[in-house]
């Protein structure tokens, strides 16, 4: 029988610690996600998100535990759902879309704002050894944040439904054949989630995923910035302390 003191000899803990990073910045990622779909859809007139309890920064009303498992995995996921009672918007299918797209470009704003704060503490002039710990933790967590953020906008752009981008590009529909989509939309999810599992996505959106890092790197003068973020978002794996 293994004893207690051998387990705690052998385990991995600094990947245990890489891990432990991620999962924050995902959730972080998720949370910011599903409540930019809430609060538009709360300022478009639909109120169902705030009456569900969902306009709140608590991860735990918004986690999909497969979803989380697939960012953390995949680095593309999904959180559980906001309802949203498009029969409250002005303009249904335009008030969808504009609700579908806040969650994505939250992820691509946190993204870049990620990006921002890491090159900023990239360049900080040397530090005394107290403060080395520290700032390696907080642009391990940035660098994840940043590849989990627009792993997740990306990912729910994908136009099909019930992902955000079907919600736009459904909105150029005529009404008969948008609500037919709908009606079928639990049966495409199955299918998609397959697809997720199968790995049918990940070399697109890798590439995509990159391409978009690139440009915010780039956009923050982070020269080899891709490079730096990839490195750190596994930091602990290659550096003991």
């Amino acid at each position: 029988m293994v004893s207690w003191n051998s387990l705690f000899t052998h385990m991995d803990w600094y990947g245990l610690l890489d891990l432990l990073i991620s999962a924050v910045a995902a959730l972080l990622c998720i949370t910011l996600h599903e409540l930019s779909h809430g609060f538009t859809a709360y300022r478009l007139g639909d109120p169902t998100a705030k009456n569900a309890g969902r306009l709140t920064l608590n991860p735990v009303r918004h986690i999909d535990p497969f979803g989380l498992v697939m960012m953390l995995v995949a680095k593309v996921g999904w959180a559980k759902p906001v309802p949203v009672d498009m029969r409250y918007f002005k303009h249904p299918k335009r008030g969808m879309a504009v609700t579908a797209l806040a969650g994505p470009a939250s992820n691509f704003v946190l993204a870049f704002l990620a990006v921002a704060l890491f090159s900023l503490v990239f360049r900080l002039p040397s530090v005394s050894d107290s403060f080395l710990l520290p700032l390696m933790l907080l642009q391990a967590f940035l660098a994840n944040v940043a590849i989990l953020s627009v792993g997740l906008g990306i990912f729910n752009l994908i136009p099909v439904s019930p992902l955000d981008g079907s919600k736009v590009l459904f909105s150029f529909l005529p009404d008969k054949v948008y609500m037919n989509i709908l009606r079928y939309e639990r049966y495409v999810m199955i299918a998609v989630l397959l697809l997720t599992i199968s790995g049918f996505f990940s070399r697109p959106l890798s590439w995509l995923i990159v391409r978009v890092l690139e440009g915010f790197c780039s956009l923050c003068g982070l020269s080899q910035g891709i490079e730096y973020l990839l490195a750190f978002s596994h930091l602990f794996q290659y550096f003991h302390f």
